[in-house]
């Protein structure tokens, strides 16, 4: 616990505050959930067959199964012809997609922890000129969510089969005695399948978590800065040149756009006289005959 303290006195778990720490922490949690959940089930469901002589009918016919579901799940039913019970076998082998979903789990959960324990002890090397550990998490990251999103897809369609080989009216019908009117058989209890159902669920967790860590990775590696670096704002218009060549020098007497205005004299005023002169007269030229 001293330890402990100290790494946090340190700030060494501050990062797990930070979107990139806090979504590993729950990559870790979930994982455990969707492994657990799947990895640790056992359902049993119960029938009976009851026969025309009472005496061989089996009133308490129990099947149980367990991960890594129905691979060689069998059951003894009466034949109510005599001798011995006869040994069924449930149909269906869904090992296959179980395997997989809790494989993929349990690799998330040891990736998930040794992230976290880089993020909290070299965050800062990690961060710092170091481009192949972060692209090679945010490749990691991505191979994980299509694995995710496989494995989840692969273990829905699995346990629903599951569910349809668990049904005790679907296993009734593999009974030869329940063929004949004069016996009877009947479902007793139901598999409860509702721990499979949450792990379904956690497994399309994962996949959201997976894919929401690879948009935080690729924002470490500095690909998001280098894609937005691209774009380059617009810039204000520039005055157009003059006859000199030159840019925003506009002449003393010449208007807001730089161009030519005719010259104007002095501005009006009161006279001695009390009269008023009429301002910005015009120049006139002079005449034709003086010119000559």
């Amino acid at each position: 616990m001293d330890v402990v303290n100290q790494l946090v006195a340190q700030g060494q778990f501050t990062v797990i505050k930070q979107p990139l720490g806090f979504i590993k922490v729950l990559q870790w949690i979930f994982a455990i959930f969707a492994f657990s959940t799947c990895g640790s089930y056992s359902g049993m469901f119960k029938m009976s067959v009851e026969c025309k002589n009472r005496s061989e009918s089996d009133l308490g016919i129990e099947v149980e199964f367990e991960y890594p579901f129905l691979h060689q799940v069998y059951f003894d039913a009466p034949t109510c012809k005599g001798g011995k019970p006869e040994r069924l076998f449930l149909v269906g082998d869904y090992s296959s997609s179980a395997e997989f979903f809790v494989t993929i789990a349990v690799f998330s959960f040891l990736y998930s922890m040794a992230a976290m324990s880089v993020y909290c002890f070299i965050l800062e090397k990690y961060r710092e000129n170091n481009k192949g550990a972060q692209i090679q998490d945010f490749v990691v990251s991505a191979v994980f969510a299509f694995m995710w999103l496989v494995s989840s897809c692969a273990w829905a369609k699995g346990l629903s089969d599951v569910k349809t080989a668990t049904d005790p009216e679907k296993v009734i019908t593999l009974i030869a005695a329940c063929e004949e009117q004069e016996n009877r058989c009947r479902e007793v209890h139901d598999p409860k399948v509702s721990g499979l159902n949450t792990s379904v669920a956690f497994g399309f967790i994962n996949l959201i978590l997976w894919l929401g860590n690879l948009w935080f990775v690729f924002k470490e590696t500095g690909w998001m800065a280098a894609f937005s670096g691209t774009y380059v704002a617009s810039q204000e218009k520039q005055p157009a040149p003059d006859s000199f060549g030159q840019y925003g020098q506009q002449d003393p007497y010449a208007g807001s756009q730089g161009g030519y205005q005719p010259e104007y004299g002095q501005q009006g005023g009161y006279t001695e006289d009390g009269g008023y002169t009429q301002g910005y007269e015009q120049q006139q030229p002079t005449s034709y005959s003086n010119q000559m």
